[in-house]
Parts: structure tokens; C-alpha cells; sequence
């Protein structure tokens, strides 16, 4: 009895001191690309992070010059004079990823996804020199969502204030995450956005952020963790999610 409350009053000191036990989510970066047959930003990415069993996928979003919405990383992509913002979606679509797929429109993107329920989508929405063409990005990515009933599965990051607001008018009651890493999770909660989703290198310069985060009931991700010792790291720092090229790495550490 007596070690029983002993464990209970410690639970209740740590859980004060905004220490979490909890693990963090595996977050597919730009889905799992890194698995044999598969590319950043695929099709085929989303189903491989579902397949074994990742929290979440992420993918990024631009709104190409004829306004409409194509899935991939890059402004330019490789290898090609193409300027995601500034073409036009026939001839970003017509490119071959390393899998054999096209460049996919986001319509296809989420009418994937909408087919398989487990696995969370991590929506990055590039930014744009001009924040007119950021909101109608917005306008247009709410609509396609609505259209496929994903909000409820749908997390929002941007490394612009701009989107994130726009989002925030739109959908107030969906988790939207800042990319940028220059500001304190005391700017995020003013903002009234869910959290921060900053680089390694922010972290590291900043590990205070995570309690900080915490304690203002922010969520925290951190981005791109590939090596077992950053992994471990961020682990033990206590984020909540943690995105990476290398899901499957990652889980067999949280099996540890």
C-alpha cells in the first residue's frame, strides 16, 4: 500500500513538472519514401506509411498558376525548368517520379487517403510570394478536404503566419502546427495554434521549448530525425511526435 502511494504522489510530481512518459507518434516524412517502390510525395508513399502502421503521413501542397492543387516538395523540381507555382498542373502532373507515378493532384492525393482510415494526414501548404495566392490556396485545400470528409483526420503545417491564420478563419477547431522555428511557444499560444513543428536544429538550440510547449498545452513535432541517436534524443526530450524518412527505424526503437 505503501509503494502504491508512493508511485501515485511521483506520477503526480512529474506529471507537474510537465514531464510527459508518453511516446511520441511517428510522423512519415513526405510519406514513407525511403521503402522500396515508393517516392516523396507518391501515392504509394501514404500506402506504405499506413501499411506499417504509422500515426501520420505528411505532404506538401502548392498551388500551381492555373490555381489548381498538386502533392510535391520541391519549387523546382529536379532535373526540369518547372516552378511548381509558376506552371501550370498539365505539366507538373506529366512528371515521372522515381517509382514510375505522376506528380498526383491533390484530389487524387486525398481520395487515397479517404480509402485508408488509420493513418493521419500531415498537410504542408507551401508557401506563396503572395499572400492573395496563399489565401486562395487555402480556400481551395478546405474545400477539397471537406469534400472528402478528412478533417477530422487532418493535421495543417505551414512555415507561413499568413496560411496559418487563413486556416485558423476557415477551420478553427483543426490542429494547425507553425513550421518556422522563430517563435516561443508563448507567440504559438497567442496565435491560438496547436503547436510547434520545428527543425532538429531548433530544438536542440531550444530544448526548453518542449516544456514550455507542454505546459501552455501546445503539442510539439520535430523534423527530420533519421539517425538512432537523434531519434533518442528527441525520445527522451519528450515531443510528441516525431517525423522522419525512416518510420520503420524509428518504431523499432519505440519497441525498445
Amino acid at each position: 500500500m505503501k509503494i502504491a502511494k508512493f508511485m501515485f504522489a511521483t506520477a503526480l510530481l512529474l506529471a507537474g513538472s510537465g514531464i510527459s512518459f508518453a511516446q511520441p507518434k511517428v510522423i512519415a516524412h513526405r510519406g514513407y519514401w525511403t521503402a522500396p517502390e515508393s517516392a516523396q510525395n507518391s501515392l504509394a508513399s501514404f500506402t506504405k506509411a499506413d501499411a506499417i502502421g504509422c500515426y501520420g503521413s505528411e505532404i506538401d501542397v502548392w498551388l500551381t498558376a492555373d490555381d489548381k492543387l498538386i502533392v510535391n516538395h520541391d519549387r523546382k523540381y529536379k532535373g526540369t525548368d518547372i516552378v511548381m507555382n509558376e506552371a501550370k498542373a498539365s505539366e507538373i502532373t506529366a512528371i515521372v517520379l522515381p517509382n514510375g507515378e505522376n506528380i498526383p493532384t491533390l484530389d487524387a492525393y486525398l481520395k487515397l487517403v479517404a480509402q485508408k482510415p488509420a493513418t493521419r494526414l500531415v498537410l504542408e501548404i507551401k508557401s506563396l510570394p503572395d499572400y492573395n495566392r496563399e489565401d486562395l490556396c487555402v480556400e481551395k485545400i478546405v474545400k477539397a478536404l471537406k469534400k472528402y470528409k478528412l478533417l477530422d483526420r487532418t493535421d495543417i503545417i505551414a512555415f507561413s503566419i499568413n496560411i496559418c491564420m487563413e486556416v485558423k478563419k476557415a477551420l478553427p477547431e483543426i490542429p494547425i502546427y507553425y513550421l518556422n522555428g522563430d517563435l516561443a511557444p508563448k507567440s504559438i499560444k497567442k496565435l491560438g495554434l496547436a503547436g510547434v513543428d520545428y527543425s532538429m536544429k531548433v530544438l536542440r538550440e531550444h530544448p526548453e521549448w518542449v516544456k514550455q510547449a507542454h505546459e501552455l498545452g501546445l503539442g510539439v513535432n520535430v523534423w527530420t530525425v533519421d539517425s538512432e541517436e537523434d531519434m533518442r534524443y528527441f525520445i527522451d526530450l519528450g515531443v510528441d511526435f516525431i517525423t522522419t524518412d525512416y518510420p520503420e527505424r524509428l518504431q523499432a526503437m519505440l519497441k525498445k
